[in-house]
């Protein structure tokens, strides 16, 4: 998000862009981490990824209030962590083979259907962005469409995932199902992600460039 997305008096400043990807890494870790270990492994998964979110809010504490991000990650892996470690072997597997696949979708979800009200990319912009802007019709249109286009993309992400979890498609050879987890596991995510920070970092100019051309 760029200071000037929101008036354009403002330089754009880039570390926004950078923090909204922090913001999305404890995920990104439990994902990697639970799907390499055993199903014993998501519980311990989702701890490690609640460490992480405890010490950016920790971090950023003095600087800003917690983000909407951080809390959403912070509720859906201390369920998980809590509900993998009470449960037993029946548990384990169920959250290796549905729960961590589902994490994308949740959050995709929550993502999805808070951006027109309360769209979670407006509390990075907000850190680099002067007060009196918050509220402009600009800002808010940039942050809404961002944020929703972060919700699908993770969307897509979380249902491609329950995708290869529903098919047992496993990377045991150069079969189809190979090529299936593949495509499901690794090509749609990096896609996914690709084009949302493509769009994060391209969208804000053209609207206050579309702004800028109509008012001139």
């Amino acid at each position: 998000m760029s200071e000037h997305a929101a008036g354009p008096q403002h330089d754009k400043n880039p570390i926004t862009l950078l923090s909204i990807v922090a913001g999305f890494v404890p995920w990104i870790v439990f994902s990697v981490i639970a799907t390499r270990l055993a199903a014993n492994g998501v519980a311990w998964s989702a701890l490690i990824a609640v460490a992480m979110t405890v010490i950016a809010l920790v971090h950023g504490h003095r600087r800003h209030a917690p983000t909407r991000l951080n809390l959403y990650s912070l509720g859906l892996f201390g369920v998980m962590a809590v509900v993998g470690f009470v449960g037993g072997p029946g548990v384990d597997q169920w959250l290796y083979d549905w729960g961590r696949p589902l994490v994308g979708v949740v959050l995709g979800l929550l993502i999805l259907v808070s951006a027109p009200f309360s769209p979670f990319t407006a509390e990075y912009a907000r850190q680099s962005t002067p007060r009196e802007y918050w509220s402009s019709p600009t800002f808010m249109k940039i942050n809404r469409t961002i944020s929703a286009v972060w919700g699908v993309a993770l969307l897509v992400m979380g249902v491609a995932s329950v995708a290869v979890a529903a098919l047992d498609a496993q990377a045991d050879g150069t079969d189809s199902q190979y090529l299936l987890d593949l495509l499901l596991n690794w090509v749609v995510p990096i896609v996914a992600i690709v084009v949302a920070v493509r769009f994060t970092a391209r969208y804000p100019d053209k609207v206050t460039g579309r702004i800028a051309g109509a008012a001139g």
